[in-house]
């Protein structure tokens, strides 16, 4: 049918660029941060791809809830202002019948949606909190980054490099101020990289640099100049890997262990897909245009409807995981009032449309 092919077409080209614009807010917004994170020596700088992955897979599902409802809605609209719509109805196309090539578009959507919030989205929650595991294990030197400076794990030293030659290995001018034996000291170098012995403890080794060492306050200080000096690394306690909290797990995991807080995550999960077919059908009764209030109106009312629909979930998951509301009553509390909302909506619309163009 005619009808629906535009329909469909129009559907897939306003979803692309309002996926592609949202992607590339959130895929901005997250480098930011990783790399602000990187550039302080919190994570490692080839750690911040692996990162970004891992979040964007987490942020899809929202992503992708929103690209459907705006899509829907900026279509509809579009048929409204160019009086499209009123040509349909008067053809004898009913308010109802959009419904279909909306549910058609919206299928792949929400099936995709529905796979990311049962299966990718744990998977890589899970991988996200066993690389930040493996970062918490680096040594300190491994922490430094150029410019900053930082301090041990133990509080007993701190770092700065202000470049990185040749390869990541070796540095130069280094400033390191440490406590040994009772004893504050500061070293400065001119060059100096790790090394690693074979019984596996580590050091760095500093080249052609000067130690000065002495009570702070006194001129009695004791100064060095070494060719080489090495200073043992201390390696970073490996963190043990707890139980996995209930974002990370499985979806059989969480029906196994049947807690409050992994119900609250399961009822969370379900209801991602279900609102995002939701939200496609509310904006068909949303998208219409009052030509005397404009279209700021509706679209007002579009996210208001949006942030009551996100915010309730996240309530109902908190009041489940509090123990406040059982499981059934939280998946299906939030649902059935945005299906009476749906159908008060579709109501209203129709009873305003003239009895000649509200169609079959």
């Amino acid at each position: 049918m005619i009808f629906h092919r535009s329909l469909l077409r129009e559907f897939a080209g306003v979803a692309l660029a309002v996926f592609s614009v949202l992607l590339a807010i959130t895929l901005t917004t997250l480098l930011i941060r990783f790399l602000g994170q990187a550039a302080s020596g919190s994570i490692l700088s080839e750690g911040v791809l692996a990162l970004l992955g891992f979040s964007l897979l987490n942020y899809l599902p929202i992503l992708l809830s929103l690209t459907l409802f705006i899509s829907v809605l900026m279509t509809l609209m579009r048929a409204y202002r160019d009086s499209e719509m009123i040509v349909w109805f008067c053809s004898g196309v009913s308010l109802f019948a959009w419904v279909r090539p909306v549910l058609m578009f919206a299928a792949p959507l929400v099936m995709t949606i529905a796979l990311l919030s049962f299966v990718l989205s744990p998977w890589a929650q899970t991988k996200s909190d066993e690389f930040k595991r493996q970062l918490d294990t680096r040594d300190d030197v491994s922490t430094v980054a150029p410019g900053v400076f930082r301090e041990s794990k133990h509080s007993d030293r701190v770092y700065f490099v202000e470049n990185v030659v040749g390869s990541a290995n070796r540095v130069a001018n280094i400033f390191v101020h440490s406590m040994q034996h009772g004893k504050l000291g500061t070293m400065t170098a001119k060059s100096g990289y790790q090394e690693t012995l074979p019984g596996g403890d580590r050091y760095l080794v500093l080249q052609d640099g000067w130690r000065y060492e002495g009570p702070p306050g006194s001129a009695e200080y004791k100064i060095t100049h070494f060719e080489r000096y090495s200073m043992r690394i201390e390696g970073g306690d490996a963190r043990q890997a707890g139980a996995p909290y209930p974002k990370a797990m499985s979806t059989p995991e969480l029906l196994r262990q049947g807690g409050p807080y992994h119900m609250a995550e399961l009822a969370w999960r379900i209801g991602l897909p279900l609102a995002a077919m939701m939200l496609a059908l509310l904006a068909i009764p949303l998208s219409f245009i009052n030509p005397r209030a404009g279209r700021s109106l509706n679209l007002v009312l579009a996210l208001l409807v949006y942030m009551v629909y996100s915010n309730s979930l996240s309530i109902a998951q908190a009041w489940i995981a509090q123990g406040k509301i059982g499981f059934a009553a939280g998946v299906a509390g939030v649902h059935a009032m945005m299906i009476a909302l749906l159908l008060v909506l579709f109501y209203r619309r129709l009873a305003a449309m003239p009895p000649t163009r509200r169609g079959k």
